[in-house]
Parts: structure tokens; sequence; C-alpha cells
């Protein structure tokens, strides 16, 4: 199966890019995302060695930080059964679990933040999921082609 690309978005208060980098070995948990849409990306379509955009959300600009790969693929997760997380599903079972999540790894940050407006601005992202208005998920498709301008844009100067 190729390569595919991801967008993950997440609150930098809550868990940023600085936090995936302090997590042993680089790596966490992908938990707490309650969207059934969002899910389904996590238990059936997202591979190790999956790219992923690591997005900043909520916070002034909103921009990709860096660069993730997943690192284990799908499986429950385990913050839906424990009444102590704010993610506790009371509804969800072991023997049925409703919420999965994936492993991410840091790669590397990106040479400078990318804003969404700039994102909005850029020749050939125009159809990306992040940029339409209303898109809100939390874990995005991103095309090949998305994730290699995405990429060589961080490296050439800000606008």
């Amino acid at each position: 199966m190729p390569r595919r690309y991801w967008l993950l978005k997440t609150e930098p208060e809550t868990f940023g890019w600085d936090d995936l980098i302090r997590s042993k070995d680089r790596t966490s948990m992908w938990d707490g995302v309650r969207n059934y849409r969002a899910r389904n990306y996590m238990r059936d379509e997202m591979k190790i060695g999956d790219g992923v955009l690591f997005y900043h959300s909520n916070c002034k600009p909103p921009h990709v930080a860096g660069i993730a790969r997943v690192v284990r693929e799908g499986y429950p997760d385990p913050t839906q059964f424990d009444p102590a997380s704010p993610y506790h599903d009371p509804e969800s079972r072991p023997e049925k679990p409703r919420w999965y999540l994936v492993d991410v790894e840091a790669v590397r940050k990106l040479e400078r933040p990318l804003s969404l407006a700039e994102l909005k601005e850029t020749e050939g992202l125009e159809s990306m999921k992040l940029v339409k208005r209303g898109m809100r998920l939390s874990v995005q498709p991103v095309t090949g082609e998305e994730w290699k301008i995405v990429v060589a844009l961080a490296k050439k100067p800000a606008p």
C-alpha cells in the first residue's frame, strides 16, 4: 500500500509540538479523538510510516508546526475506559471499544511555522481539507501533492 499523508490538529496548550518532542522516544498516543470519521481514519486507514502534518489549532496564528509519522496503527484508545479521564466514554466496553487511536513520532520541526492564512494563499492547496470553510475535523487526509507543497513551502522564506 502506498504511503499516505494526514493532518492532525491539536491545541498547543493541551498537547503541542514541544510536548511530542519531550515524549519518550518522541512518540505519543493520539488520544481523545471523539469524532466517528476521525476515528475511522485512525482505525481503518492510517498505517505505519504514513506522514503527519502536526497542526496547532486554536492559537494565534493557527499553523503547521512539524512533521511526524505514524508508528503504530489503530488500536483502542485506553482513555475511553478511564473514569478519571476527560475522554471517558461510559458506553464503550473493552470487548467492543468505540474509540481508536494511533501512535505518532516526531520527525522534525518545520523550518518555520506555516500559518493557515499562508496555506490558504498557496497555489495548489485550494482543495486541501484544512483550508475549506467549516472543516473542523481533527484528523484529515492530505494528498501526496498537498504534502509536497507544504513541505517545500516550509523551506522558503516567509512572505
